[in-house]
C-alpha cells in the first residue's frame, strides 16, 4: 500500500537526497535495527551455573545528530529519545551437549520513542513522531554453554536469536511495532587469563525478512527487505575484588548488505530516485564508555554509559544502561 504524499513535501523531499530511510526503531537509517546495540557487557560470554536467572535492562539513548552516507549532519533531524524497559528470561539446563550446557531465554521488551525533526515530513507531514509498545519478543531455543580451561575461557551460542513481530509500525516514523522477523545467529566469547582481568565480545549477524508498508520521509510507505547486518558489542574489565570491577564497553555496528525496496511506477519519479539511492546507504557506528560491575550474594549489577562516534546513515548519542541479574 502506497500513501500519496501532500502538497508542497515532494519539494522538501527533493531536497534530502543524502536523507535516507528511517526504520520503526527510529534510531538508524538502514537496516533492520532490531539488536539493541551495547545491550550486553562485562563476561557476556561466561553463562552462570544450569539454573533459572531473570535479567533486567533498562535503558536510555539520546541522540541530537544524525548523519548522512559521508557523516556529515543532516540539519532537518532535530532529535530522538528512546526509553526501554527489558525482561529476559534465562534457562541453563543440566543436560549436557557436545561438552556444553544446553539452555535456552526470551527477551520481553518495552519500548518508548520520541522523534522529532526540524521541518514536518513523513506519513503525517508533521514534525514530531512518538510511540509505546512491545516491539517484538525474542526467543532462542537452543544456546550452548562452555567453560575451557579451568575457567580461564567461556563462550556462549545461541544457534539463532529469533525476533517475533508483535505488530506493525502505523505508519509512524517512530513506531515501535515491527512487521517484520530477524534471525539472529550468536556467538560469544569472555577470557580471564587471571581473576582480575576481563575480556569478552558477543558477535551477531542479523538476517531480516520483508517489512510491510515501511514508512518514510517522503509520505510513502514502501515495501522493503532490510539489509543484513554485523556487529559486536565488547568489554575489558578489572576487578578490584571477587565482587566490584570497572571497565570500558561498547560496540561496533555494520549494514553489509543494500537494503531492497518494491519500487514500482505508482511512485512519482523523483521518488523513486530516492528510494534507489537509499537502497545503497549502508548505517555504521561505534561506541565506547565506561562501566561498573557489583555483585550482591545472588544479583549482579552493571551500570553504564556509551558514546557513538564514527556514525554514518545513523544517528549518534548516547545511551545509559542499568541492568540486574538476579538467581533464583
Amino acid at each position: 500500500m502506497k500513501r500519496r504524499l501532500r502538497s508542497g513535501l515532494l519539494g522538501l523531499g527533493l531536497l534530502l537526497l543524502a536523507f535516507s530511510l528511517l526504520t520503526p526503531s527510529g534510531a538508524i537509517a538502514g537496516g533492520g535495527a532490531s539488536y539493541p546495540l551495547g545491550a550486553e557487557s562485562f563476561m557476556v560470554g561466561a553463562a552462570p551455573p544450569p539454573g533459572f536467572y531473570l535479567k533486567n535492562y533498562a535503558y536510555y539513548y539520546h541522540a541530537d545528530e544524525m548523519k548522512d552516507d559521508h557523516g556529515d549532519n543532516i540539519d532537518v533531524f532535530d532529535d530522538i529519545t528512546v526509553w526501554a524497559e527489558v525482561l529476559r528470561f534465562i534457562w541453563i539446563s543440566e543436560k549436557e551437549i557436545l561438552g556444553g550446557n544446553y539452555g535456552q531465554h526470551f527477551f520481553l521488551p518495552i519500548l518508548d520513542v520520541s522523534l522529532d525533526f526540524d521541518a514536518p515530513l513523513g506519513p503525517k507531514v508533521k514534525k514530531g513522531y512518538d510511540d509505546t509498545d512491545v516491539p517484538y519478543v525474542i526467543w532462542s531455543p537452543f544456546i550452548l554453554a562452555h567453560h575451557f580451561l579451568q575457567g580461564k575461557l567461556h563462550t556462549v551460542l545461541s544457534l539463532t536469536d529469533i525476533y517475533i513481530p508483535t505488530g506493525d509500525d502505523k505508519g509512524n516514523l517512530a513506531g515501535v511495532g515491527r512487521n517484520f522477523w530477524t534471525f539472529e545467529p550468536v556467538f560469544a566469547v569472555t577470557y580471564m587469563p587471571s581473576p582480575a582481568w576481563e575480556f569478552s565480545l558477543k558477535f551477531m549477524y542479523d538476517f531480516n525478512t520483508k517489512q510491510d508498508d515501511c514508512p518514510t520521509v517522503y509520505g510513502f510507505n514502501v515495501d522493503r527487505t532490510p539489509g543484513d547486518e554485523f556487529h559486536f558489542d565488547y568489554s575489558v574489565s578489572y576487578g578490584f575484588s571477587k565482587s566490584f570491577r570497572v571497565g570500558l564497553s561498547g560496540y561496533y555496528y555494520k549494514q553489509v548488505s543494500d537494503d531492497d525496496y518494491d519500487i514500482d511506477s505508482t511512485l512519482p519519479p523523483p521518488v523513486r530516485d530516492l528510494l534507489k539511492k537509499d537502497e545503497g546507504n549502508h548505517s555504521q557506528v561505534i561506541a565506547a564508555g565506561p562501566g561498573i560491575w557489583y555483585n550482591y550474594k545472588n544479583m549482579f549489577f552493571t551500570l553504564r554509559t556509551q558514546f557513538e562516534f564514527e556514525a554514518e546513515n545513523k544517528t549518534e548519542g548516547q545511551n545509559v544502561w542499568f541492568n540486574i541479574v538476579y538467581a533464583f
